[in-house]
């Protein structure tokens, strides 16, 4: 069992804690009421019940380690797929009449843009769990939010790095993105370390079509006729498992390299429609068959029962999942230390946040100073297995995140990327697997 990896360090001072604060203390809740968008309906349902399934796992170990400070998580989950009105309405309802405790949103880039603000109008502790877009800590500041993952530049720039070591000899290439700011955002970040470190690409084709898509016969056609030697995809979810179906039907897949930095999560879902060498990222260094953890009883028993429990390998939206539950609990500790021992206000909680170092399942993430997320990311290529009815990766290389961390001071993140090359980079390998 993984059990020990998150087995309260704390519980036994925060119980006695309670039993013995001051009149003035915070006084802990009877449950930890904690609210968690994700998508349960709709295409993107294939990337979010996944989450789902990993948080109620893990929380149930929590909960039988003694929750969050000897109080027990009582999950409540909010579909992102109702629509961005909706969920508005129902993460303010969670809070404001659920008396949560904590909430955990979201997936989608374009729900954490509109949720960050709410949460700080509400004065309510927010993780953002799996959302990419760089641009909220870069374009603001905000109190209550942190995010437990990396964002876009870190995903991206890795992305750019790790083709280059694998595929440096190309000359043109075309994007597929969905076309809202996920799909917009990741590009500008891609493109512009992509020109920096390899100036000579030319990019032949940006189509953007609608998030949602069932149907790409138009791009695929107008990639198979201008044939780029790479196309990315940084789409996720249903777009991105029917747009390499499609592709792949039709022989676009033989003809150019695709690069797809979210497909970790699509890998069993598409089975053999992926062909060999395509570039597969994880959103950090999410993989079930980690070469570093995949014999790790914590993270092999996560695995074991997570499969057990649902017919499916994990994907790195479970790990994300389980990456922000595991940091809401180390923040509570770190802000119940500083707090004398005693239950921390929302206010304390949200600057513990703040410069933590916590592990979920995979390797350490730290928290920078505006709220920000840094962790590891993970790539490698396609290749077929006999132990698995898909694809599984192969020349796997585990990148250091701190290198594709955009410093506080250097701007925003597209401008920082261009002053970038190769040689910050030259010592990544392949990890032995």
């Amino acid at each position: 069992m993984y059990k020990a990896s998150v087995r309260a360090k704390g519980i036994a001072l925060g119980l006695a804690a309670m039993l013995s604060q001051p009149v003035l203390a915070e006084t802990p809740p009877t449950e930890f009421k904690l609210g968690i968008t994700t998508f349960l309906s709709g295409p993107a349902s294939v990337f979010g019940k996944p989450a789902a399934a990993a948080a109620e796992l893990y929380i149930n170990h929590l909960n039988e380690d003694g929750g969050i400070l000897g109080v027990k998580i009582e999950p409540i989950f909010i579909d992102e797929g109702v629509g961005g009105d909706r969920l508005l309405s129902e993460y303010r309802r969670v809070v404001q009449e659920e008396k949560a405790n904590a909430m955990m949103a979201s997936i989608s880039s374009g729900n954490c843009k509109s949720l960050v603000p709410v949460a700080e109008d509400l004065k309510i502790v927010n993780v953002m769990w799996d959302c990419g877009t760089e641009k909220i800590f870069e374009e603001d500041s905000y109190t209550y939010s942190a995010r437990t993952q990396a964002n876009a530049v870190q995903e991206m720039l890795s992305s750019v790095v790790y083709l280059l070591k694998v595929n440096p000899d190309f000359k043109t290439i075309a994007v597929v993105n969905q076309d809202y700011s996920w799909g917009r955002d990741s590009w500008d970040i891609f493109i512009n370390a992509l020109r920096a470190m390899k100036p000579d690409v030319e990019v032949v084709a940006e189509l953007f079509p609608k998030f949602g898509s069932t149907d790409f016969s138009a791009e695929i056609s107008r990639l198979q006729v201008l044939r780029p030697d790479v196309i990315l995809s940084t789409s996720w979810g249903g777009d991105l498992d029917t747009f390499v179906q499609q592709a792949a039907q039709r022989g676009l897949t033989r003809s150019s390299q695709l690069v797809l930095p979210l497909a970790e999560s699509s890998l069993e879902r598409l089975g053999t429609a992926l062909p060999e060498n395509v570039i597969i990222g994880a959103r950090g260094d999410h993989y079930f068959l980690h070469p570093k953890y995949k014999n790790d009883p914590e993270f092999s028993g996560f695995i074991k029962e997570y499969k057990e429990s649902t017919g499916s390998y994990p994907i790195y939206s479970s790990f994300h999942m389980v990456q922000g539950l595991a940091g809401l609990k180390a923040a509570y500790e770190k802000a119940y230390a500083e707090n004398n021992d005693q239950w921390p206000s929302q206010e304390q909680v949200a600057k513990a946040f703040r410069g933590l170092k916590f592990k979920g399942l995979t390797s350490e993430v730290t928290i920078q100073a505006d709220g920000q997320g840094v962790e590891d990311q993970l790539f490698g290529l396609t290749t077929k297995s006999k132990e698995y009815p898909f694809m599984i990766l192969k020349d796997v290389m585990v990148m250091p995140g701190a290198l594709f961390a955009r410093p506080l001071d250097a701007g925003k993140g597209t401008e920082w990327v261009k002053t970038l090359n190769m040689t910050k980079f030259e010592n990544i390998e392949n990890l032995a697997e």
